[in-house]
């Protein structure tokens, strides 16, 4: 359950940020307001989830996936360029993610 309540709060958090880029500056209300619900939502669930599992561990899986989500979206849909130094910084936070869970179950 930790990890559904887990994806959930990355998938939040990949809607507010992707809502950020149409506020504007927070200039257009409804884009405004899904960024703000979807970040305390985001926040929400990613609390939950620390109840069952350790800080380092959710933060890393939340951070990693979103950053390589978002910069994903970026590029298919929001017209950012995909360089092969963008889709290396993403195989590398994935990387980084792999590595601290890994690290994280040894102990």
């Amino acid at each position: 359950m930790p990890y559904v309540l887990l994806g959930c709060a990355i998938g939040s958090e990949i809607i507010a940020t992707s809502a950020l880029k149409y506020s504007e500056g927070f200039t257009r209300l409804w884009p405004s307001l899904v960024t703000a619900v979807g970040y305390l939502f985001a926040f929400y669930l990613l609390s939950l989830t620390l109840k069952s599992l350790s800080v380092g561990t959710a933060y890393a899986i939340w951070s990693g996936v979103g950053t390589a989500v978002i910069a994903a979206v970026g590029m298919v849909f929001m017209g950012e360029a995909m360089t092969a130094a963008k889709l290396a910084g993403i195989a590398l936070v994935i990387g980084g993610v792999v590595l601290l869970n890994v690290g994280s179950a040894a102990h």
